[in-house]
């Protein structure tokens, strides 16, 4: 078994590679409005990744719509795309989602999703980028 290398860098350095919004979100813990996300309403085929590594996190596939504003998908890539962390902020309990390559917050996920896994991955647009696939 091969174990993943994190990746670490300087708060200036993600500050340099990434967006005021993006540095916010993904490096500060922060949120996207509701319904003003790129991807909310994007149904293009491909794989989303990390904005900030790169890494791949959700097939479009598994995207639905749970009209809750933000991009929804039933599950990540792979077991080990994510990290899942208790979050406690805003006097509420959520499972906090994790890019697990460089620890960017990406969202939350929840137990309210449709079959086959009940899961609902709330992840914000800013913390995302969509590699759409190619048509063949």
């Amino acid at each position: 078994m091969t174990t993943k290398r994190k990746i670490e860098k300087s708060e200036d350095e993600w500050r340099r590679q990434l967006t005021p919004e993006q540095y916010r979100v993904a490096r500060q813990k922060g949120t996207e409005r509701p319904f003003s996300g790129e991807y909310e309403s994007v149904w293009t085929p491909g794989i989303y990744r990390c904005v900030a590594c790169a890494q791949e996190l959700f097939e479009a596939a598994d995207k639905f719509d749970a009209g809750c504003g933000w991009p929804s998908f039933t599950r990540p890539v792979g077991s080990d795309a994510v990290e899942a962390t208790v979050d406690v902020s805003h006097g509420m309990r959520r499972t906090e989602v994790l890019c697990s390559a460089c620890g960017a917050h990406l969202g939350h996920v929840f137990d309210d999703g449709p079959r086959p896994t009940g899961l609902r991955y709330c992840i914000n647009s800013v913390s995302l980028t969509l590699d759409p696939k190619k048509q063949e």
